[in-house]
């Protein structure tokens, strides 16, 4: 997906690009949704699921999160119009993205370590931006094609 080169994707453009991939699975439940808890209204996660079934047992490769969780505040999401894309990359790749600086955790467009999963290879980008807007969607990529394979090496 080419970008502008004075802006990022957009929440839209990022889950447009995740749809785009084979087998990808995007669940992003909408405001009222009765089947998943509010806190994740408006919110985004993505699987490898080729049947188009949510994984029971799986984990989301990412997310998009639009709003402080209570344990999850340092992003400083609640103002309007700031969201943070997840991704699961592994710890040594977070090692190779973020080396051993890390941002505050509310800074915008810069690729650092999750404010909690970081520890477990999760990296986090508030609002990506022209600095990291191509490196969210290749990461994107990335951890769809390891969610893959995870899943056949268990089929």
């Amino acid at each position: 997906m080419d970008l502008p080169q004075s802006t990022g994707p957009t929440i839209e453009q990022i889950i447009a690009a995740v749809r785009e991939l084979d087998g990808a699975l995007v669940v992003a439940p909408a405001v009222g949704d009765p089947a998943v808890p509010e806190l994740a209204w408006g919110d985004a996660f993505f699987y490898y699921a080729p049947d188009g079934e949510m994984p029971r047992n799986v984990q989301p490769y990412g997310t998009i999160v639009t709003k402080n969780y209570p344990d999850d505040t340092a992003s400083d999401l609640d103002p309007v119009g700031r969201w943070r894309v997840n991704i699961h990359v592994g710890r040594a790749r977070l090692a190779e993205l973020t080396g051993a600086a890390s941002p505050e955790p509310a800074t915008a467009d810069v690729v650092g370590p999750h404010p909690v999963y970081g520890p477990a290879g999760w990296i986090a980008v508030v609002n990506p931006g022209p600095a990291t807007g191509e490196t969210v969607l290749a990461l994107l990529r990335d951890a769809h094609e390891a969610a893959c394979a995870r899943y056949e090496r268990r089929h």
